[in-house]
């Protein structure tokens, strides 16, 4: 293969369109991957619409799986045919304050697929090397792609929080990152409360894992955790900034809200809720290629998996938005072909 093809966005806003390149060379410390599946995240829009400084034409996707195709020099330990996922992060520049001191996530010259360097949605991409997370052999790579990004974010989040086996720990929200939430927290041995709108998510919720649903329409959505007992952490999945902010009272003292939703508008939540409890609101970002990698090793172990609906993709348009209109089921995942 000479070329390849992508799904481009030409201008803020634009459709995305089918165009053939040639195939690019993986320069010192880079590797071309063979793209096998790409997911489909809420955050593409964001770079779709220039909410990021991102320049177009564009071709976006930061939830990618495939195999190793070529490897340039001075990489190794990477082969061709490897297994790999690339996440959100998807390379740090090792010489800011932040890498010094072991804070990859943290780079400040943080290198996203789609942002920093061509994305997913293609037949190929060339990536850091740092950017490697292996695959296991018992997870496809349709269920590999969207680890790299809502799946290591939420196990992460659950995984640094204060909670501890047989803690109380609610996830708010059961879309694409709350799915994968409610079943990283029942494996990870907590008493699991999943919280979305409507009694009709009670069942998914528990086939999922969750000990316990509450329906946040159902009325005062902290006592209805208070009566529960009060979670230690609330895992914020959802993008409703409102949904957020009406769970701070029903955590337990020095419980935590973690947030891994994003909304743009603020969080509201008074000293007052705060201060005699010790509750605190935190932010969690994604995970470094290490973090995917176990990520993806404690899914094998226990069986998690995304559910996930695909496209080829010559049909980017159509998987995009069926994930920015909500018809999708949890997350849209592109494949070649």
């Amino acid at each position: 293969m000479t070329t390849f093809r992508s799904a481009q966005v030409d201008a803020p806003g634009a459709p995305f369109r089918i165009v053939e390149s040639e195939l690019p060379a993986p320069s010192r410390g880079q590797v071309r991957i063979a793209v096998e599946a790409c997911g489909v995240c809420r955050t593409d829009a964001a770079f779709v619409n220039a909410a990021f400084p991102v320049s177009f034409p564009l071709v976006t996707g930061h939830e990618i799986a495939g195999r190793v195709d070529a490897v340039g020099d001075d990489v190794t330990g990477w082969a061709p045919g490897d297994r790999v996922a690339v996440g959100w992060f998807g390379g740090n520049c090792g010489v800011c304050a932040p890498c010094r001191s072991g804070d990859f996530i943290h780079c400040v010259r943080l290198q996203v697929p789609g942002w920093a360097y061509p994305g997913g949605y293609a037949e190929a991409i060339v990536v850091p090397a740092t950017a490697l997370a292996r695959v296991p052999d018992v997870i496809s790579a349709v269920e590999a792609a969207p680890m790299g990004c809502a799946g290591v974010a939420t196990f992460n989040g659950l995984r640094r929080s204060v909670a501890r086996p047989g803690d109380l720990v609610a996830v708010l929200g059961l879309g694409g990152l709350g799915h994968l939430a409610v079943q990283f927290a029942s494996k990870m041995g907590f008493e699991t409360v999943a919280v979305a709108r409507g009694a009709a998510r009670a069942e998914v919720a528990a086939e999922l894992g969750a000990h316990h649903y509450v329906d946040s329409a159902a009325g005062d959505v902290a006592a209805q955790l208070q009566a529960l007992g009060g979670p230690r952490v609330v895992l914020a999945t959802a993008g409703d900034s409102a949904a957020m902010s009406a769970t701070i009272d029903g955590l337990a003292p020095a419980g935590q809200l973690i947030v891994v939703g994003a909304d743009p508008a603020p969080i509201e939540v008074s000293p007052f809720q705060i201060i005699a409890t010790s509750r605190s609101v935190h932010g969690h970002p994604s995970g470094t290629a290490h973090e995917v990698e176990e990520t993806l090793r404690f899914a094998a172990l226990t069986g998690i998996r995304p559910q996930t609906e695909t496209r080829p993709l010559t049909e980017a348009q159509s998987a995009y938005d069926r994930m920015l209109n909500g018809d999708a089921r949890y997350r849209m995942v592109l494949t070649a072909g």
